[in-house]
């Protein structure tokens, strides 16, 4: 009696061949774990901007009471941002803000628009966590505001803030998931157009399932690597 398991009457080997091999199927994951690297990336560049542009504005408002309209309109975008679905966010950017604009760089920018409200509160933290000591000091020096955040707070902030952004970034990655409504070949739809080919998506799925978690994986390497460097540096 074989103990060799079977599915929709096929063995798993036989599976992850049609699911990986056959027709170069692997190209398409390829090809979409590319395009889910890149959106990522490139949201969260776009977050990075936008996150630190607006906590520098709220930080400075809180402290000095200038940038009040800019302070409004920071937390109104705040306020629109996290109130609005991340899928109804990416089908008013492809479908109306950018409707003839390439889907990958249109969905980055809607992304990293997203990603702008919750990279604003790390950055926010960061700068609080910076003791008040350390403006007061450059100030009695006669260095300006603008100065003394550009060079002591903001790059102190910056080295605060690093596993918090990359924990967003991971996060990032993963919410991607959801562009195949948009008709781009990330991951996930990569996935299941081979599972609509080979009329079976349980391999093509875990397949998916193991790039993203290959990616997950070494960022988290990676992330503690930069966290030991910066330790290091902190020591000296």
């Amino acid at each position: 009696m074989s103990s060799t398991i079977l599915i929709c009457g096929k063995s798993i080997s036989e599976l992850f061949y049609e699911s990986l091999i056959a027709e170069d199927r692997w190209q398409l994951y390829l090809k979409g774990m590319a395009n889910t690297l890149v959106m990522s990336l490139l949201a969260i560049l776009i977050g990075v901007l936008i996150g630190l542009s607006i906590a520098v504005i709220k930080n400075v408002h809180i402290n000095t009471g200038k940038l009040t309209i800019l302070d409004k309109i920071c937390n109104l975008y705040v306020t629109l941002i996290r109130g609005i679905p991340m899928m109804l966010q990416l089908s008013i950017m492809y479908f109306i803000v950018f409707a003839s604009g390439e889907p990958v760089i249109v969905a980055a920018i809607a992304f990293g628009i997203n990603s702008g409200a919750y990279v604003a509160e790390i950055f926010r933290a960061g700068i609080l966590s910076v003791d008040k000591g350390q403006m007061e000091a450059g100030r009695s020096l006669g260095v300006s505001y603008g100065k003394t955040m550009a060079k002591i707070i903001i790059p102190q902030a910056l080295k605060n803030s690093i596993p918090p952004l990359g924990n967003e970034f991971i996060a990032l990655i993963k919410e991607t998931a959801i562009v195949g409504g948009i008709a781009i070949v990330d991951l996930t739809k990569a996935a299941n157009n081979i599972g609509k080919a080979t009329a079976e998506y349980f391999i093509p799925l875990i397949i998916a399932a193991i790039f993203y978690l290959v990616i997950v994986i070494a960022l988290t390497q990676l992330m503690k690597f930069i966290e030991r460097r910066l330790s290091r540096s902190d020591k000296r």
